[in-house]
Formats: C-alpha cells, structure tokens, sequence
C-alpha cells in the first residue's frame, strides 16, 4: 500500500473529485480526515471508505474559514500525531460560457477570490505542521482552464493560474523543510456533471489528443501516487490531466 501509516485531510471529501480521492487514499492505507461544509454527505462517504476496511472521520470544516482549518488541523495533529497529505477538492461558483466584456464584477471574482482563499487556507494550514514534522505532501487541484484560450472561462481560468502558482510558491518555500508541494492540472471530468450531454461535451473532447476527457479513477489514483513516497522527487509541478487539451 502506496500510503500505509499516513495520515491524510481531504477537503470537500463530500463532492466526486474529494470522495474519489478520500476513497482511493484510504484504499492505499492512510487514515483520512474528511472535511466539508456539510457534515452528512461526509459521514456517508467515512461510512462506505469505513464498509471497504479503510479508516475515515468526517468533520465539518468551513474550508474559507482560517479559524476553523487551523483548529480541525490541530485536531488532527491532536489525534493522530502528524498531517502526513492534504489534498483540496473544495468547489466554489464560478460563471462560465459568458465572455468577459458581459460579465459584472462579482461574477468575476467570485472563483478567484474563493478558490484562491480555500487553497491558501488549507496549504498553509497543513505547512506549518509539516515544516514542524519535517515530512509531508500538499497535492493541490487546478484545471485545464490555467492555460486555455478557447473557452470562456472567467475568473475560473485565473483562479487555477492562481492555484498553481501558489503551488510553485509553496514548494520552493518548504522544500528544504522535507515538504513537498505538487499539483493536478485535471480537463473537465463528466462524472462529476452525470448530466452532461454528448452536445455539451464535444467541444472539449475536439480540445484534446486522446479524444476523451479523464475519469475520476484517474485523477484519484494520480492524487494517491503524488502523495506517496514514490513520488519523492516530484515538488513545484503541476501533473497535466487533460487528456491532451494541454501540451505542455
């Protein structure tokens, strides 16, 4: 097991991105902190991770609130000793599909201002206790939008250009101190939208090389190889998962 003896936060373990993570960590040994708005949808996911052999607590987190992350991060601390991974899936609104000329300014920075609070939140949160351990991996998300120009994205494209720079800014920051920072730069997943049409899809399945979009076991099993030791060389980058939309 890739992540035995480790222990890992998922924020937004509630949603399909944090759930496929949260269930894939746990299937590869660690124990897992699920954190979220809503303490239900959590519960159930601790309850199937739990039915499968795995480990799991759920706690409600307001993953935009610094008072909260600190406090579930020392309790975790409190609980298992150390935050060995953390991982963030936490979803803001962000309008897309209308070009910036028509688009106010609330609308704009809602995911820019949201996403770029949860990440900061959450990486410095888990830093401060790594830097303390000497050990430990922060996998961050984005999306392909970082680096697109053929949708209209507002502020969502920005936001994940943010999260990866933060990435790159965390890892040289807390490299020396045995903390590794590393990213997922994933295309839109249409299991995370089941009700997505083949019309609504084909303009970004013609974007990509692989003709197809990722899957969400994807995007897991990248997310548990990332935080694992086999992955020990690997800090400031972001993994492309755009099945070709991207080429970098």
């Amino acid at each position: 097991m890739l992540l035995e003896s480790k222990n890992a936060i998922v924020y937004g373990a509630a949603g399909a991105i944090g759930g496929a993570v949260a269930r894939a960590f746990a299937r590869d040994g660690a124990r897992v902190f699920l954190a979220g708005r809503t303490l239900g949808p959590l519960a159930d996911v601790a309850a199937d991770i739990r039915a499968q052999g795995g480990v799991a607590e759920a706690a409600q987190v307001d993953a935009l609130d610094k008072a909260a992350v600190d406090a579930h991060a020392e309790s975790v601390v409190s609980a298992a000793a150390r935050i060995d991974v953390s991982f963030n899936a936490v979803g803001v609104p962000a309008l897309q599909g209308v070009a910036l000329t028509e688009m106010s300014v609330e609308d704009f920075l809602a995911p820019i201002t949201g996403l770029c609070l949860t990440n900061f939140l959450t990486a410095t949160a888990a830093a401060r206790h790594m830097v303390t351990q000497g050990a430990g991996v922060i996998v961050t998300l984005s999306a392909s939008s970082a680096k697109e120009t053929r949708h209209q994205t507002g502020g969502f494209g920005l936001a994940n250009a943010a999260i990866e720079a933060l990435t790159r800014g965390m890892a040289g920051e807390y490299g020396r101190s045995g903390v590794r920072v590393v990213g997922m730069r994933a295309n839109f997943t249409p299991e995370t939208y089941p009700g997505m049409t083949d019309e609504n899809l084909a303009p970004l399945l013609n974007n990509t090389t692989l003709g197809r979009l990722p899957r969400l076991t994807e995007l897991a099993g990248t997310a548990v190889y990332l935080a694992s030791d086999g992955a020990g060389a690997v800090s400031g980058a972001m993994v492309n998962l755009t099945c070709g939309a991207i080429v970098d």
